[in-house]
């Protein structure tokens, strides 16, 4: 049994892969590890372009299975390993990066773990995130990055910087990097790639982690550089994002709360609409036709 399974799902990422492989051993130090690449676009001949990579598998998916039926589709070729490494592939990691998460595990005895993440220009990335609420959800609708300091009750992002400094039990973070314990994955099981093709499908693995009886440990000493939008942007993409959010929140609420949350996105885009994410957003919320034609749909 190897130490670390590596998992990354890739979307037109040919130019961003060998970045972040180059980068693995490094950020393993003496861990045995192993890397299985799902390649859901097909068209970038990622086999041919990864094959001078000891230790990586690269699996053609045979269609665009979205980032969570990725996973599970990497998992169902995946070997034996103590732990497994969630990981984008728009990231470089950092010396001793991995290694670390998975020492912060077994020292603190929790079963997963998420690094800092920090920009391409050196910046902390704001990653972490509180269980979304109605008013958490309504306080981000309002003030957005304005009053950063705000209660925890009105605010769903970790912004105060003190935050990011020391290691702490988060409920849920973005899902650039994700290590979690074979163990905890059994248990938990597969990503709910039915509900959220991308978006949300990490507040929910967490919160599954969470209803488990595990904890999720942020470790500031295990560092990852994210460029971001890897797999590229549109506005069609923010509204799903915006739609998996609701979805998110009908799964694990009852139709009142779920109710009122949905009156807060609709509100969130209603205060944006001279965007035209939002704009998408706000038709897509309202929309079963639009929905229908977002990325995904038609799984």
């Amino acid at each position: 049994m190897i130490d670390c399974l590596v998992i990354v799902v890739a979307y037109k990422s040919a130019r961003d892969l060998p970045g972040l492989i180059e980068s693995i051993p490094p950020a393993m130090n003496d861990l045995s590890w192993r890397a299985v690449v799902v390649d859901n676009y097909g068209e970038d001949d990622l086999r041919n372009r990864l094959s001078g990579y000891d230790h990586v598998t690269v699996i053609d998916a045979g269609a665009n299975l979205g980032y969570s039926g990725g996973l599970n589709h990497g998992m169902a070729h995946a070997e034996s390993s103590r732990f497994v490494l969630f990981l984008n592939p728009d990231l470089v990691l950092e010396p001793a990066a991995a290694s670390a998460l998975l020492s912060a595990c077994v020292t603190a005895g929790v079963v997963a773990a998420v690094p800092l993440v920090l920009a391409e220009s050196g910046a902390p990335q704001p990653s972490l995130r509180r269980e979304p609420t109605v008013l958490r959800s309504a306080g981000e609708a309002v003030f957005g990055d304005r009053w950063p300091r705000r209660p925890h009750w009105l605010a769903e992002m970790i912004r105060d910087g003190d935050a990011y400094a020391v290691p702490t039990p988060v409920d849920w973070a973005t899902g650039a990097a994700l290590l979690v314990r074979s163990s905890t994955i059994e248990l938990v099981g597969k990503w709910d790639h039915t509900r959220f093709f991308l978006y949300s499908e990490e507040t929910d693995y967490s919160r599954r982690i969470r209803e488990s009886g595990g904890r999720i440990l942020f470790t500031p000493s295990a560092v990852v550089r994210h460029r971001g939008a890897g797999s590229g942007s549109s506005n069609q993409l923010e509204a799903l994002l915006s739609v998996n959010k609701v979805r998110y929140f009908r799964k694990w609420h009852g139709p009142t709360a779920t109710a009122a949350f949905f009156g807060v996105a609709v509100l969130h885009n209603l205060l944006r609409l001279g965007r035209p994410a939002a704009r998408a957003s706000l038709t897509a919320l309202l929309s079963p036709r639009a929905r229908r034609a977002l990325p995904g749909s038609s799984r």
